[in-house]
C-alpha cells in the first residue's frame, strides 16, 4: 500500500490536531514529523521551519473563521455580532489559537483581508472612516473571538487565592469583592481567566450599542 503523500495541507492539519491535543508547546518540527511518520527534514519542503509552521497555522485558523462565518445578513450590528461569535466558536475549538494570533511577528495577509471586510461593513452602514478606525481599535481581538486579558494567573495562583480569601481581601479588597461575586458558571465556556462567553457577549453588545449611538450622532 502506498503512503499518503506529504503536502502542506496535510502537514498543517496534523499540526492543528497536535496543538488541539497537547497545546502549542508540544508543536515542534520533530514531533510533527513523528506524528506524520516522516523525517523532520521532509517538512521543510512545505514549511520553512518553525516560523513558517506557525504562520501556516495562523492562516489555517483565519480560513476556518471565514468558513464558519458563512453568509452574513441583517444590519451592520447583526453582521458583526454574527462574525465575532462565529470566530469565538473557532477559538473555543482551538484554545491555543489566541496565543498564536497574539504573538505572530508579522501579520498574515488574510488577516488584513478579514479586517478589511469589517471596515467595509462599517463604511457601508454610514460610518465615517474616522469612526470606523476607532471602532476597529475598540473591538481589538474581539473581532477574532477572544480578548487579551490584563491578568493571566496560572492555576496554582488562582487556587492559592481562593484558599486564602481573607489575606487576599486585606491586600486587594475591591478585586476580592468583585471576584467573589463573579465566579464563572460551570457551563460558561472560557478561553482564559476572565474571557468567558458571558463576558465576551456583554462587552461586544456594549461596544456595538455605543458605536450605533456615535454613528447616529455623526449623521445629525
Amino acid at each position: 500500500m502506498s503512503r499518503e503523500p506529504l503536502t502542506r495541507d496535510r502537514t498543517l492539519a496534523a499540526a492543528v490536531d497536535l496543538a488541539d491535543a497537547e497545546g502549542l508547546k508540544a508543536l515542534t518540527m520533530r514531533r510533527l514529523a513523528a506524528d506524520l511518520g516522516v523525517e523532520a527534514m521532509s517538512l521543510y519542503y512545505h514549511l520553512p521551519g518553525k516560523v513558517g509552521l506557525l504562520d501556516g497555522l495562523a492562516e489555517r485558523v483565519i480560513a476556518e473563521i471565514r468558513a464558519a462565518i458563512g453568509e452574513e445578513s441583517g444590519d451592520w450590528r447583526e453582521r458583526l455580532r454574527h462574525r465575532f461569535l462565529r470566530a469565538r466558536e473557532v477559538m473555543l475549538r482551538h484554545p491555543w489559537a489566541p496565543t498564536l494570533l497574539g504573538s505572530l511577528p508579522s501579520i498574515p495577509p488574510s488577516l488584513y483581508a478579514y479586517y478589511d471586510e469589517i471596515v467595509g461593513t462599517l463604511l457601508a452602514a454610514g460610518f465615517t472612516p474616522r469612526l470606523a478606525h476607532r471602532a476597529i481599535h475598540a473591538f481589538g481581538t474581539m473581532a477574532l473571538g477572544f480578548v487579551q486579558e490584563l491578568f493571566t494567573p496560572d492555576a496554582t495562583d488562582v487556587d492559592a487565592a481562593e484558599d486564602d480569601l481573607a489575606a487576599m481581601a486585606a491586600a486587594v479588597p475591591n478585586l476580592t469583592t468583585m471576584m467573589a461575586a463573579e465566579i464563572h458558571a460551570a457551563g460558561d465556556p472560557t478561553l482564559g481567566w476572565c474571557d468567558s462567553q458571558v463576558e465576551f457577549e456583554f462587552t461586544l453588545d456594549l461596544l456595538l450599542d455605543g458605536l450605533a449611538r456615535l454613528a447616529s450622532a455623526s449623521r445629525v
